[in-house]
């Protein structure tokens, strides 16, 4: 069984559920050499208890979602201060604009057809975290490239050591080019402030701590990631529920109000994030399994989101679903600080896209390929034909 192939990760919800049924504890074979929790109960214990999981795993070293305390506390705490609710509304008219934008470029081609992830999804998010940073429009291809390259990180497979070992020179290359641009770009906010989120984490501090470059470049980098893939994936994968779904989708028709339930549906039902990564930090009894430390451990968010000893229905799509306590944005001290982005930029996007598209449907019968990043769900591309309103 493999569970990275295209075909499960196209829809991996009928594998999980046999192996939740069979254990919720399951070693998971090549490409990983790992455990998997597919329980919710499980997955929230492994992703919040930072005492006997710890985060520190294979990764970039100064990415600090792989930090334990106190030294994630104080990161968290300084990122916090500059990644505020009010930085993120002041987006919306930005991120309004943007769609708008995009949207008008890909229907003014007169086809009727678009690629959803090519044409909107992947550049919106794209071009709202470089705003929110503060790169110039000019800089934006360089700012695509550097993200194409951070995001190979995530291909990797074991047993593919030249693979792995090129992606892992191209990463270190690049991120002395962005630590360069970041040097030239922390000296013009030191000698100009400007309302961006740059300006911001540069004088944030808390007890008279700042964050340091490698800091902020870590952050920096892991925006690219995180602030992108999510969003983008957010958005096609809510429009592939919907299409799945037809009934659902003339019910959000025929009632905008129920938007924001819709959106935490998908975020439930196809997860962006499939699983994050920790190990344990002593030996952990669960479910008849001990877990080692130093062992490779993947809570499996998209199972656990789907557990029927959580969900009444687990396995139907209501937008009307509520309460709705899912943990795609993770749970605990490492939970996802641009949640509220990411939920915006949806907000908006499925609102101009339902409102801009008076029709829409598959462009081809063809299955869609998955996002090469082993830990997300997503389409690579989203062929539509769609009619205007």
């Amino acid at each position: 069984m493999d569970l990275f192939s295209d075909d499960i990760r196209r829809n991996p919800y009928p594998i999980y559920a046999q192996i939740r049924a069979l254990s919720p504890i399951f070693k998971i074979p090549p490409p990983f050499d790992a455990w998997g929790i597919f329980d919710y109960d499980g997955v929230k214990r492994a992703l919040s208890d930072q005492e006997n999981f710890s985060s520190r795993v294979p990764a970039p070293r100064n990415w600090f979602i792989f930090f334990d305390p106190p030294r994630h506390t104080k990161l968290r705490a300084i990122i916090s201060k500059a990644f505020t609710p009010r930085m993120i509304s002041g987006l919306e008219n930005f991120i309004r604009t943007l769609s708008r934008q995009l949207l008008d470029e890909a229907l003014s081609a007169g086809q009727n057809q678009l690629d959803l992830a090519t044409d909107y999804s992947i550049p919106l998010p794209m071009k709202v975290i470089s705003h929110m940073i503060g790169i110039p429009g000019s800089d934006w291809a360089q700012f695509k490239s550097w993200s194409d390259t951070i995001l190979k990180m995530s291909y990797t497979r074991i047993g593919k050591k030249e693979e792995n070992d090129r992606i892992l020179n191209d990463f270190i290359s690049v991120s002395a080019i962005m630590n360069d641009y970041l040097t030239s770009m922390i000296a013009q906010r030191k000698n100009k402030p400007i309302d961006d989120l740059l300006t911001k984490l540069t004088e944030a501090e808390v007890d008279g701590q700042h964050l340091t470059q490698e800091e902020i470049l870590g952050f920096f980098q892991l925006l690219v990631v995180g602030g992108q893939e999510t969003t983008t994936n957010l958005i096609n994968n809510a429009i592939i529920c919907l299409l799945d779904h037809p009934t659902q989708l003339a019910l959000l028709r025929s009632n905008m109000n129920l938007l924001e339930s819709a959106i935490e549906e998908v975020l439930r039902f196809r997860a962006p994030l499939q699983w994050m990564m920790r190990t344990p930090t002593r030996p952990i009894e669960m479910h008849g399994q001990t877990l080692l430390p130093g062992q490779l451990i993947l809570p499996v968010i998209g199972a656990a989101n789907r557990d029927p000893k959580h969900f009444d229905r687990p396995e139907e799509f209501d937008i009307t679903r509520h309460p709705n306590d899912h943990i795609a944005f993770g749970h605990g001290p490492h939970f996802c600080l641009g949640s509220a982005l990411a939920r915006m930029e949806a907000r908006i996007a499925l609102s101009d896209l339902l409102t801009c598209l008076s029709h829409f449907e598959y462009a081809s019968p063809a299955p869609w390929q998955p996002r090469q990043a082993l830990h997300v769900h997503g389409p690579t591309n989203l062929p539509l034909h769609f009619q205007t309103s």
